[in-house]
């Protein structure tokens, strides 16, 4: 018999994992009640570039992974929540599964939830996280290369593809994350900011002139 609801995750599996914020989301540890959204993104063409879709025994089993990747390596995916109605809108974080050549930052967002910026922000947060408190030297994104919105949100955040990287399993292309010393204060990081104060606000400007 295949399961197909969650049971309650007890609290000892989640203690520890810091929550991370920004404008609009809060990052908290997958729980119990956010697996319905990530059970329906998995099973449906969304997630054709991570595996998917999958059937419901396949789904149960990578969300019991997602939650016991932050017991085996000490860091793992969060639960997107907007801020103002607490409900999920995705996925961002780290993963390094077994025979993975080198951690990754990853992202999903639910099928009806994109567009909105949600990724960005939530991914430059994470990062943010993994380089000044966890003490990552960098990271990688493993892209398939039909995925033009990964690549594109990829590359938004400073990442390039790395041809002589070691790639998953031979399919994917390797997007390399700058690494922190070259990303912190630099103007690539003030874009990200102001892209994503854009989605905040549509009327953002920011201040000063344009110097060309």
């Amino acid at each position: 018999m295949q399961p197909q609801t969650a049971s309650a995750v007890p609290a000892a599996v989640l203690q520890g994992i810091p929550e991370l914020e920004t404008a609009r989301l809060v990052l908290r540890a997958p729980k119990s009640e956010d697996y319905p959204d990530f059970k329906a993104t998995f099973a449906s063409y969304r997630s054709r570039f991570m595996g998917g879709p999958l059937n419901a025994y396949e789904t149960w089993m990578l969300y019991a992974a997602e939650i016991g990747h932050w017991q085996i390596r000490g860091f793992g995916m969060w639960m997107i929540h907007l801020r103002e109605t607490g409900e999920t809108v995705g996925m961002a974080g780290g993963w390094f599964p077994a025979k993975w050549p080198e951690r990754e930052i990853a992202w999903i967002i639910w099928p009806d939830r994109g567009g909105k910026g949600y990724a960005l922000e939530a991914t430059q947060r994470v990062r943010r996280y993994f380089y000044d408190e966890a003490g990552w030297e960098g990271a990688v994104s493993y892209i398939d290369p039909k995925n033009l919105d990964s690549i594109r949100l990829a590359e938004r955040l400073g990442a390039l593809k790395d041809p002589a990287a070691a790639t998953v399993d031979g399919s994917d292309a390797v997007y390399r994350h700058p690494a922190p010393e070259a990303l912190r204060g630099s103007q690539l990081a003030h874009g990200i900011d102001m892209e994503i104060a854009n989605y905040i606000d549509p009327l953002f400007k920011p201040k000063g002139w344009a110097v060309d």
